[in-house]
C-alpha cells in the first residue's frame, strides 16, 4: 500500500498525526524483534512537549543544613551569600519544547549500549528555526556517539528537509538531497571511528505520497546491519488506526 498524507485529508479527518506518530514506533519495534540478533532490543519513546531535568547531586547539596555556611567549628564563622552581580541579560522566555517519536536500539552485551536510533520528524520539529536546529543538534550528537541514526519524514506540510540540514551542519552534504529536495524521505546514516580518523556513510532514499515506503540499513555495529522494512511496520500501524 503507499504512503499517505497524513496532514491532509481525507486521512487527517479521520486520524489525526499525533496518532499515527504514537502508535508507529511501536510497529517498528514489533517489526524488529523478527530481525534483530540475539542480545539486541529495541524501545519506542514518544515525549511531547517540555520537560525538565534536575540534578539531583547539587539538589542534595542544597538540601545539606550547612550548605552556604561556612563551618562553625574551630572558631569558623559564617560567610555572607554572594549574588554574582547583576545579569547582563534577563528577559522572559518561552520554555523549549522536545518533541520525540523515535525507537532506540540497545546493545545488552555491552550493558545497554545504545547503538542505533530511529527518529521519525514530526511537525513540531520543522516548524521554527530554532526547531530545526534543535533537531540537527540532537542528530549531530547521536552520531559523533557512534550511534547509526535513521531519520524518516513524513511532513508534508513543511517543505524543510531536516536531514539535508543534518549533512550540512556536521559539514559533509549528501549531493543526492538538498535542502530543496521533498520534504518526504527517509535517510541512514553512520559515523565509524577508525582511530585517528572516521567514515561517514549514509542511505537516502526520497519518498513520495502514493508510493511504497523503502527498507533501509538498520546498522548495529561496523560489519551488523539489519533490514529496517519501513512498508511493514508502516502499514500495520495504518492498519491498527483503520486508516485506508
Amino acid at each position: 500500500m503507499p504512503l499517505r498524507d497524513h496532514f491532509r485529508p481525507p486521512v487527517v479527518e479521520k486520524s489525526p498525526w499525533e496518532s499515527f506518530h504514537a502508535m508507529w514506533p511501536a510497529r517498528i519495534v514489533q517489526h524488529l524483534r523478527s530481525v534483530l540478533p540475539t542480545g539486541y532490543v529495541a524501545e519506542p519513546r514518544v515525549r511531547l512537549g517540555t520537560e525538565m531535568e534536575i540534578d539531583i547531586g547539587a539538589l542534595e547539596v542544597r538540601d545539606d543544613p550547612s550548605y552556604g555556611v561556612a563551618s562553625q567549628r574551630n572558631g569558623g564563622t559564617g560567610s555572607a551569600t554572594w549574588t554574582g552581580g547583576p545579569a547582563v541579560l534577563a528577559l522572559e522566555t518561552d520554555l523549549p519544547e522536545e518533541y520525540e517519536y523515535e525507537v532506540r536500539i540497545f546493545d545488552l552485551q555491552r550493558r545497554r549500549e545504545l547503538v542505533a536510533a530511529i527518529e521519525l520528524v514530526s511537525p513540531a520539529n520543522k516548524d521554527r528555526p530554532q526547531s530545526r536546529e534543535s533537531f540537527v543538534a540532537k542528530c549531530a550528537a547521536l552520531l559523533r556517539k557512534g550511534v547509526a541514526l535513521t531519520v524518516v519524514d513524513l511532513v508534508t506540510i513543511s517543505r524543510h528537509n531536516l536531514y539535508a540540514q543534518l549533512m550540512e551542519f556536521i559539514g559533509h552534504p549528501d549531493r543526492t538531497m538538498s535542502l530543496d529536495s521533498p520534504p518526504t524521505y527517509a535517510a541512514s546514516c553512520r559515523w565509524i571511528n577508525l582511530g585517528r580518523r572516521a567514515k561517514l556513510e549514509a542511505w537516502s532514499y526520497p519518498m513520495t505520497v502514493g508510493e511504497v515506503l523503502p527498507t533501509v540499513p538498520l546498522w548495529l555495529d561496523h560489519e551488523l546491519v539489519v533490514p529496517l522494512d519501513l512498508e511493514a511496520s508502516y502499514e500495520k500501524a495504518c492498519d491498527d488506526l483503520w486508516i485506508a
